[in-house]
């Protein structure tokens, strides 16, 4: 006879040393190292490109609420937090003060790295798709690209891939030209 699996709680990811990061997915508690500097680096440069036009309406339409790492609470996935990810306001129309959001994003972005890439493409990448995000995005600093995908009767369809462009009109945020080559740049 087999001892019951115990299902992770918040308190498992809590638990955590303070350089692991932690996300219960369908009731599996996944864990991985924190992202290093140039994962947060590029975190920072996509999140303010698209942020500012579409989370602030700076030079672009507004609407979007854009975070890096929300905790998000789904069913049997008590957190799981992409890199970042967008809520069009009219669905959510607030962000909760002090709980997690408990509301299917509509655009999520991972940046893969080595100790993510495995976990994004085949733990987080169906799940998404399982959920109902309608847009997401792989970032592979490494190949210097972006793969844009749209959920379509459940199923990814990829949308195009992008790495030097200066001006790529990616879904769902087209509406405003994005330089994929400056992500690559450490440039100040």
């Amino acid at each position: 006879m087999h001892p019951a699996r115990k299902i992770p709680t918040m308190a498992d990811i809590d638990a955590l040393p303070r350089d692991v990061k932690g996300e219960i997915i369908e009731g599996v508690l996944y864990t991985m190292t924190r992202p290093r500097a140039l994962h947060q680096l590029t975190i920072r440069d996509v999140g303010t490109d698209i942020g500012e036009p579409f989370g602030r309406g700076r030079g672009g339409p507004g609407g979007w609420w854009i975070l890096p790492e929300p905790g998000i609470e789904l069913p049997n996935t008590p957190e799981i937090s992409p890199d970042l990810a967008g809520w069009r306001r009219e669905r959510m129309p607030a962000l909760p003060d002090d709980e997690p959001i408990r509301i299917v994003p509509d655009w999520v972005c991972e940046i893969l790295s080595p100790s993510t890439r495995r976990h994004n493409v085949l733990v987080k990448k169906p799940y998404y798709a399982k959920v109902g995000v309608l847009h997401h995005w792989l970032v592979d600093r490494e190949a210097r690209t972006v793969t844009a995908y749209r959920l379509e009767s459940g199923r990814w369809l990829e949308l195009g891939v992008y790495g030097d462009e200066r001006d790529a009109r990616i879904d769902p945020f087209a509406d405003v030209p994005l330089d994929v080559a400056r992500w690559w740049d450490l440039a100040p």
